[in-house]
């Protein structure tokens, strides 16, 4: 798949008028410090920055001066610390890397293209905004089950059983594939997402998604796919196919909760990754308009 290119413009317009309820459903679950966090990055800090006392005893700034502020006029900013890849997010094509050279989709490695500031090719910097029909495949309610059980290999059967059971549509080249576990029906308890720590898709799905051409993948939990995986040998195989292999995007802790609960299984799908140059991935907030 062409990740660079827009979406056709047919096929936009037409997703563009699928809307039918005039509903729009928040799909970010927030941010915030402590928050839950795959153990592989950092916390998730906000750190107060500058604070109206602070610059009344510093005076650093010109417009602090008694005779052009007599109303006494203060900023509260702050600083984030934190990966990309915290709450909803999208990995960007460089995140995964594969084999003795370090390569990530491209051919680029690790060896000529990441310097002191990140990947300089297929970093967040390239990310597109993302306005396309979605699909939702409800499997823990296609299952019956309010949440998939711990590490629960979602198989391409139960993607397509649930898809089935919704009556929807498949999806097309161009779309965006969401899997619901249900692990976000108990966020942000960490200890009652840990029974269904590591519930996710399997390469199956993957490839269906590669050979459809779709442009991302998404899923309600922190590593999209299961975990341990059940390919001897290969942590990540969904990671490898679709960003590596194929070039399509994971997104990864999307909301799926009140989409699941109101029978929304189609409808437009809006994300704008801010474009950041050397990250390998970009925070999200996105949204279903149904």
């Amino acid at each position: 798949m062409n990740t660079d290119s827009h979406p056709e413009p047919a096929k936009l317009l037409g997703d563009l008028r699928a809307p039918s309820l005039g509903r729009v459903f928040d799909l970010d679950p927030g941010r915030f410090p402590g928050m839950p966090m795959w153990a592989g990055h950092p916390p998730f800090q906000v750190v107060t920055y500058r604070t109206p006392k602070g610059l009344r005893i510093r005076q650093d700034q010109d417009w602090l001066a008694p005779e052009v502020n007599r109303e006494n006029i203060g900023i509260v900013s702050e600083m984030l610390v934190a990966t990309c890849h915290s709450g909803a997010h999208i990995d960007a094509l460089a995140h995964i890397t594969c084999g003795a050279d370090d390569h990530w989709h491209g051919g680029s490695s690790a060896a000529d293209a990441l310097g002191d500031f990140g990947p300089t090719d297929h970093d967040a910097s390239t990310l597109p905004p993302i306005v396309t029909r979605a699909v939702l495949a409800d499997v823990a309610g296609h299952l019956g089950v309010h949440r998939l059980g711990r590490s629960h290999p979602v198989s391409l059967d139960e993607f397509e059983g649930a898809m089935a059971r919704q009556g929807t549509a498949p999806p097309a080249q161009g779309d965006v594939v969401l899997v619901r576990t249900g692990q976000m029906s108990v966020w942000p308890d960490q200890q009652r997402m840990a029974e269904t720590q590591g519930s996710g898709i399997t390469r199956p799905i993957a490839d269906m998604a590669a050979d459809l051409g779709v442009t991302a993948v998404g899923v309600d939990t922190e590593s999209c796919e299961v975990v341990p995986s059940i390919e001897p040998g290969n942590p990540h195989p969904v990671h490898q196919r679709l960003l590596i292999e194929a070039g399509i995007y994971i997104m990864e802790n999307i909301y799926l909760e009140e989409l699941a609960a109101a029978g929304v299984y189609e409808f437009l799908f809006i994300a704008l990754p801010p474009r950041i140059e050397g990250a390998t991935g970009s925070m999200l907030r996105p949204i279903a308009i149904a």
